[in-house]
């Protein structure tokens, strides 16, 4: 298997433990160099578990924070990043509803223009012409995976020489990621195409892509390495903070278990769990190691909720989760947060139908959430001033 993905809190432990030696200078000095599939490199690889929280972005910067220190700094920041996306986000849902927008609009423009929809099939099944852009896709075919520079480049050159549609790109790789996430897939196909931080995109430059790929591939002459900024998508709406310091107040509850939390063991529930049910994953049009890596890990938390509360977990779909909770006896379900995104979307017509029977959805943040999301108001550089006081506030904690 050319990338281990077992879907097990256990297995991200484990990559954790083994990336940690790392995680300082070595990570920093070369994370921008993808040697290709198979080659050692310097990238952690644990974003399929942080994405859904088999483990938590906490453990794994106190991890990287105590083994390496300052050392630590890049790495740590990395992590960072996908707070950022994510806050920025939950405050800004309607950019989740714009792009869910444009990829209906542009679906339908492929559909009705058959040159585009050729042009898309090139792209996507890796058959461009372009080498280093179709082992990318092919590579994310296969293994569900790509390095955080091939990502950039593959965006860039599929916005700016394949002039392809940002939104179905971003889709593309929303289906095959092993670790896709709302929030950072979709604002950084934006900030690649200038969409995101206004006028400033990312251009793929092939001496970029000859130095940081050891040579692997020099695409010189088949770039667009001159290109205009996408044309500007209209303002942003501003910043709102949600409500997210929900609690229980009855002493029994049923805890609902998300894909996008998988560690219910560490939820701050507050109550006696006397019934869970694991919310069925929508796994329509992902690729294979998605699918594989999404059902294995729902089935995991399941195991160990099972274990932690002393209960039998469910996995049932949405319209299901009322008449569970009915024979359950209680007046409350719990969950973690769900952020903005697809999961967001199904508990969206979850919480009415639940409180059509009495019973009150309640959603538990985490302080990590809680404190990081507030300061994603604006651009990354002044959410980054933030993580030392961020940092200390962790550290304080114990």
């Amino acid at each position: 298997m050319l990338y281990d993905w077992t879907p097990t809190r256990e297995a991200g432990l484990a990559r954790l433990a083994d990336f940690l030696p790392r995680a300082g200078r070595h990570y920093a000095n070369g994370r921008n160099v993808d040697p290709g599939p198979g080659a050692p490199d310097a990238v952690s690889r644990l974003s399929p578990w942080i994405r859904r929280r088999l483990i938590t972005e906490e453990e794994v910067i106190r991890a990287a924070s105590a083994h390496h220190g300052a050392a630590a700094e890049k790495f740590i920041q990395e992590v960072f990043w996908r707070t950022y996306w994510k806050g920025w986000l939950e405050q800004r849902p309607e950019m989740w509803v714009r792009y869910r927008a444009d990829v209906a609009s542009a679906s339908a423009h492929s559909a009705a223009d058959p040159d585009l929809a050729a042009a898309l099939a090139r792209a996507q099944a890796g058959q461009t012409g372009i080498d280093c852009f179709d082992d990318w896709a092919r590579t994310l075919l296969a293994t569900g995976w790509l390095h955080n520079h091939a990502r950039m480049w593959f965006a860039s050159i599929w916005i700016f020489t394949l002039r392809l549609p940002w939104a179905l790109g971003a889709d593309f790789f929303f289906r095959h990621l092993v670790d896709a996430d709302a929030a950072s897939n979709t604002l950084s196909w934006r900030w690649v195409g200038g969409l995101q931080t206004r006028g400033k995109h990312y251009v793929a430059r092939a001496s970029n892509i000859h130095q940081n790929t050891n040579g692997r591939y020099n695409p010189a002459g088949l770039l667009d390495e001159a290109p205009a900024p996408l044309a500007d998508d209209g303002p942003f709406p501003a910043p709102q903070f949600p409500h997210l310091d929900e609690k229980p107040s009855q002493p029994r509850v049923c805890l609902l278990i998300t894909e996008d939390d998988l560690h219910p063991e560490s939820l701050p529930i507050g109550a006696d769990v006397v019934a869970a049910a694991l919310l069925a994953p929508d796994l329509a049009g992902r690729g294979q190691s998605a699918r594989h890596f999404s059902q294995g890990a729902c089935e995991d938390a399941a195991r160990r909720a099972s274990r932690h509360f002393g209960v039998t977990v469910e996995t049932l779909p949405a319209e299901d989760l009322p008449a569970f909770a009915t024979a359950a006896g209680v007046r409350e379900m719990v969950t973690a947060h769900v952020p903005v995104g697809p999961g967001a979307d199904a508990m969206a017509s979850v919480i009415p139908e639940l409180s059509a029977v009495g019973i009150q959805m309640v959603r538990l943040a985490r302080r990590y959430d809680l404190r990081a999301w507030p300061h994603a108001t604006r651009g990354f550089f002044p959410f980054k001033e933030k993580i030392p006081a961020l940092l200390a506030a962790m550290h304080a904690d114990r």
